[in-house]
């Protein structure tokens, strides 16, 4: 089990940064402990943490040794790091989401996210997926990976995949002439040839897993989530191309 354990936000803060050496083990004394695998909260429990794994969750607290880090969280409560299977990490959906999109340049939102992954893991959640965006959500998942930043465990899709005109099309709103056309070097795709390189193209920019807006969406601004997008042959192209 890996170590993703929270309390409260800067608990949760100081646990999952602490540099740990590698043979030297770490002893969280929890007040309560949750562990999702008990039927009931447990009193008193110390977690044993070599490295960067749980080795041991044992009754009671152990007592101070030379070597031996001890974190006090007897006044908590101590469970496992939330996960999130739907997130964007670049932004947030508010007032100005939209014009965001013709203001905001990529630093501007490199800079967003950081502020956002930090709320997220202090919020309790040590793993998401990010499900779509301009790429920045890649190289924040890197500077986290790397220790530049903090934020939870990211797996993301870069961006999402859609068809002209679809729920992912990032030129919808736009006044014609606007915006380049969008083709599958930028997740858009029409046919099954554009959507196998939409596929490749967004595995060489660095995703985990692949996303397609199969249908429109609640905040789709072109079609509502009522209608296929995707036709069947496209969407078997893009899993075969994925699974490849």
């Amino acid at each position: 089990m890996h170590l993703s354990f929270f309390t409260n936000l800067y608990l949760l803060f100081t646990i999952c940064l602490f540099s740990f050496n590698t043979f030297a083990q770490v002893h969280v004394h929890c007040g309560i402990l949750i562990d999702g695998k008990s039927e009931k909260a447990q009193a008193e429990m110390t977690i044993i943490i070599e490295g960067n794994e749980i080795i041991e969750v044992k009754k009671g607290y152990t007592s101070p040794k030379t070597g031996i880090t001890i974190i006090d969280l007897k006044d908590k409560t101590v469970m496992p790091g939330f996960m999130d299977m739907h997130v964007h990490l670049e932004g947030y959906f508010d007032d100005s989401y939209f014009l965001n999109k013709f203001t905001l340049n990529e630093a501007d939102i490199a800079f967003n996210s950081v502020d956002i992954a930090k709320k997220t893991i202090m919020a309790g959640f040590t793993t998401v997926r990010d499900l779509g965006g301009t790429g920045v959500n890649v190289a924040l998942r890197k500077a986290i990976n790397q220790g530049k930043i903090t934020g939870p465990r990211v797996y993301t899709s870069a961006s999402s995949l859609a068809i002209t005109g679809g729920h992912a099309d990032p030129t919808n709103g736009a006044k014609r002439g606007l915006m380049p056309y969008p083709g599958p070097e930028m997740a858009v795709a029409d046919g099954v040839d554009e959507c196998r390189k939409a596929v490749r193209q967004q595995v060489k920019n660095g995703a985990d897993l692949i996303k397609i807006t199969a249908t429109g969406g609640v905040l789709s601004v072109a079609r509502d989530g009522h209608r296929p997008q995707f036709t069947i042959e496209e969407v078997k192209a893009i899993v075969e191309t994925a699974d490849d």
